[in-house]
């Protein structure tokens, strides 16, 4: 399904990914960890083309990303989320997820208005997250953890084949955390493929079929999660050597 071959990304002459190759398999949730500064994000990046990589090639069911604009990559059924939240605090929660469609919110710069098809997407959404009774509150009375939770559904607004989630439990607390999961799970039962970036171990172990490590740009291990548990290299690269 994704299929990352050598690819290779620098910055003013710091490499960030280094002929890094991994793939992943569809209807499976994988992780992609590693400590601060280890090319996670920029890997995201390299596969939704924000970042252009200087050599290696990103399959998606035989789609070339890597030479792809942004725009068309969100059309070929591929959402991401971003570490901080990306929402518009003065309109109410149904308008910031029906503005998130495969189009993104640029499509609505030229096309104003909410359509009907796009309020009962976002009412469908909301539904699954189990936050109806939220459609009409404005997005910036919020809590953190509520505007986390809304990141996964303006994702899954355009209705994504593979989900890219960029620490979808960073700051939360317990109960969403499980509410999340229990989420994720669904998603990967109903066929949709998920990767994800995440710090909390215990979400890691727990529902990822595959764990992708990185390390100062290069992928250390890939493999089930209780061999990456096993693995010398990841326990001293990023669990600092505690097994």
């Amino acid at each position: 399904m994704l299929k990352i071959n050598e690819a290779t990304k620098s910055f003013a002459g710091i490499v960030a990914v280094d002929k890094c190759s991994f793939e992943i398999k569809q209807g499976t949730i994988s992780a992609l960890i590693g400590p601060n500064g280890a090319g996670k994000t920029t890997m995201f990046n390299c596969i939704s083309h924000i970042c252009h990589i200087d050599s290696g090639q990103i399959f998606y069911n035989n789609h070339r990303l890597d030479l792809m604009p942004t725009h068309k990559i969100a059309r070929l059924g591929i959402g991401r989320s971003f570490q901080i939240t990306r929402t518009l605090d003065q309109l109410s929660v149904t308008e910031n997820l029906a503005l998130h469609t495969a189009g993104g919110i640029g499509s609505h710069l030229f096309h104003p208005g909410i359509t009907t098809e796009n309020r009962l997407k976002a009412c469908e959404v909301m539904e699954f997250l189990g936050i109806s009774t939220l459609a009409d509150v404005d997005m910036g009375t919020l809590s953190f953890g509520q505007k986390k939770l809304l990141d996964l559904g303006t994702v899954l607004m355009a209705d994504p084949d593979l989900i890219l989630l960029d620490e979808p439990a960073a700051g939360i607390n317990l109960r969403l955390l499980e509410d999340i999961i229990n989420k994720l799970v669904t998603l990967k039962n109903q066929g949709k493929t998920i990767l994800l970036i995440e710090h909390n171990m215990d979400l890691v172990m727990g529902i990822s079929d595959e764990v992708i490590v990185m390390s100062a740009g290069n992928i250390i291990a890939q493999g089930k999660p209780s061999e990456i548990q096993k693995n010398t290299e990841v326990l001293e690269a990023y669990l600092g050597g505690k097994a």
